[in-house]
């Protein structure tokens, strides 16, 4: 089964993490928040699965298209 990288679509700070290694998601869940221009924007999965590994950590400062998870299907 392949990996699939989350990325993330705007630059900013990761304000919440709501998911942890290993958890079970789905298509859509959100897997982090980054906050940027004052607005909470979610990262949702690409796909359901796994989370086999989280890339980032609270207060990290993100560029649009960096990966902040690993989702294993």
């Amino acid at each position: 089964m392949p990996d699939i990288r989350v990325i993330t679509e705007v630059a900013g700070r990761v304000c919440a993490l709501p998911v942890q290694t290993g958890a079970s998601i789905g298509d859509g869940d959100d897997i982090a928040f980054v906050e940027s221009m004052k607005m909470e924007i979610p990262v949702a999965s690409p796909a359901s699965g796994k989370v086999k590994s989280i890339l980032v950590a609270l207060d990290d400062v993100v560029a649009e298209g960096q990966a902040v998870a690993i989702i294993e299907t």
